[in-house]
């Protein structure tokens, strides 16, 4: 396998790693709400971008690759949040294997 090489100086973007929770609301159900796990650098790099249309209304979504240092807790189903725009984590790798960094597909919706 072939060693990527990549700038941690290029990781400018502050972002927090949030996970969903399930709190009980007391009649067999549950609320959802988001929760902070950590504070991390990182770096996003817009990938691609779609527009479609629904219920007569455009959505767009755009696909970022967040580059982030390795975590063991960064997994699909969780989202970064930075200021008021989500990026829904989609899919996770070890670019080279090497235990150093994790790219991260993610999806952001635009109103």
């Amino acid at each position: 396998m072939m060693v990527v090489f990549f700038d941690p100086g290029q990781m400018t973007a502050r972002l927090t790693l949030e996970d969903q929770l399930a709190e009980p609301d007391g009649q067999g159900g549950a609320t959802l709400a988001w929760t902070e796990i950590a504070a991390l650098w990182a770096k996003v790099e817009p990938v691609s971008s779609l527009v479609v249309d629904r219920a007569g209304g455009e959505i767009g979504t755009i696909t970022h690759r967040i580059w982030v240092a390795f975590r063991s807790d960064i997994t699909a189903g969780r989202r970064f949040r930075k200021g008021a725009r989500l990026f829904a984590v989609k899919l996770v790798g070890d670019p080279d294997e090497t235990g150093r960094y994790l790219t991260c597909l993610c999806e952001e919706n635009a109103p």
